[in-house]
């Protein structure tokens, strides 16, 4: 990987030559820093971009550049490999190639000739200047042919998915043995577009009358959008992804962002003022601060975590949006509660369109570990549940290990819980993120 961090360094360096800094510079450094491994690309993208000089438009091409190498890896590396005769490249020369190639085939606010200018630069910038000719003409090849190529990658989607839909052969077959091929075929196209960014408005602060007319006076778009499980005017979409913590009625507390789909376990608690309930894996803090907004601010949350420093994001969420029901920490030993929501560590599979960096980090070992891990925070939060209370299970997976079977598990290990409800949505069905939620109601102290 040395080559990596002299590419990086290289990068580095070279900011301080430029008048300002280039995206493209920026997103070839991101997308090394990517390939050493340390962390995902959301995590490395989002500290480049906060200490970067760039304006709005320069970040959100840095932002498409990067995200969309991810997405498309494995056809950009599979387009790669036939015009070099299966010869393996250095990985910074092959992110180069995956960069260029992106913004020719994918890319349409980027001119061709732009595309292959920028990247040939910088290949000289960071000391590829004897392959300049070889990106050059790789590059050049496929302005030429986008239209070929393009009907090329959506015959590889029928006859090799795995590499037409850029995601791991054992995840499409996975997914292709669940739903059949054409409904699998939705669910990857679906991780490969641009995530939604939906607001949750805070009830308690302000009514959708007001923040509907304080976005429309600042020139922010969005949309309301209706989901069964929660009520109208509550969820709302921006047709674009604005900086959020910028926008009007951010500061006052008065929305959360939040996809739809994590509203549907709070939303199945059926929760009251008054309530006493436990959020057992709250951060950080979306469904906890749901819970408090739905049972009016009155009764008691207490947000607890398995890793305690996560809870800082939790505490920072209930100060912005002003709410006092809410405790931070351990609840009192031996305290029972009338509801409980396990929102359990998963493969976040349900989630992949908006964790671009997921799909290759994800190994299927991992889902029957974690579904191993899941029963035992479950029966861990059953102890915890009054008689006649309510435990509530969920993921934003979308395995069967994970979550049908780990509710059969549960109800059959433990005959005091009845279920009550059981529900999945998958993306290709909805328009908005995959999740799971079962509901379990216990019967008896035992």
């Amino acid at each position: 990987m040395n080559h990596l961090i002299l590419a990086r360094r290289w990068i580095v360096l070279n900011h301080t030559r430029v008048r300002m800094e280039k995206p493209r510079q920026i997103a070839a450094e991101i997308l090394c820093a990517r390939a050493e491994g340390v962390d995902f690309v959301e995590s490395i993208t989002e500290r480049h971009l906060n200490n970067a000089r760039l304006s709005g438009s320069d970040r959100g091409l840095v932002v498409e550049i990067v995200y969309g190498v991810v997405r498309w890896q494995a056809t950009l590396d599979e387009l790669i490999l036939s015009r070099t005769e299966g010869r393996t490249q250095k990985e910074t020369l092959r992110i180069l190639l995956r960069m260029g190639l992106y913004q020719i085939l994918w890319l349409d606010r980027v001119p061709d000739h732009a595309a292959v200018h920028e990247t040939v630069e910088l290949a000289k910038l960071l000391g590829f200047g004897p392959q300049a000719g070889f990106i050059n003409a790789i590059l050049r090849h496929y302005t030429r042919e986008k239209e070929s190529t393009h009907a090329l990658v959506e015959r590889w989607k029928v006859e090799k998915p795995a590499v037409g839909y850029s995601h791991p052969l054992w995840l499409v077959e996975r997914w292709q043995k669940r739903w059949g091929m054409d409904l699998c075929a939705r669910l990857l196209q679906n991780n490969n577009a641009p995530s939604r960014v939906f607001a949750r408005r805070n009830t308690l602060a302000v009514s959708a009358d007001e923040l509907e007319k304080v976005w429309a006076d600042a020139g922010v778009k969005a949309i309301a959008r209706t989901f069964d499980w929660v009520g109208e005017r509550v969820v709302y979409e921006f047709e674009s992804a604005p900086a959020v913590n910028s926008l009007p009625g951010f500061a006052e507390g008065w929305f959360y962002v939040q996809d739809p789909s994590t509203l549907m376990a709070p939303s199945q608690m059926e929760v009251t003022p008054g309530m006493t309930v436990l959020d057992l894996c709250a951060a950080p803090g979306g469904k906890t601060t749901m819970i408090a907004q739905l049972m009016g601010d009155e009764g008691l949350v207490v947000a607890e975590d398995a890793d305690p420093m996560r809870l800082r994001w939790v505490e920072e969420n209930i100060v912005r949006l002003r709410l006092k029901s809410i405790r931070i920490g351990e609840g009192t030993p031996g305290t029972l509660y009338d509801a409980v929501l396990v929102d359990a560590p998963c493969s976040n599979t349900g989630v992949m369109r908006r964790r671009v960096d997921l799909r290759w980090r994800i190994h299927e070992s991992e889902i029957l570990r974690l579904a191993a891990e899941q029963s035992e925070i479950l029966h861990a939060a059953s102890l915890r549940v009054k008689p006649g209370g309510a435990l509530i299970y969920s993921t934003c997976s979308i395995e069967l290990e994970e979550n049908q079977l780990v509710s059969k598990a549960f109800t059959k290990s433990h005959p005091s819980y009845t279920m009550q409800s059981e529900r999945e949505l998958v993306p290709f069905a909805i328009n908005c993120d995959g999740a799971y939620v079962s509901t379990f109601k216990r019967t008896v102290l035992g």
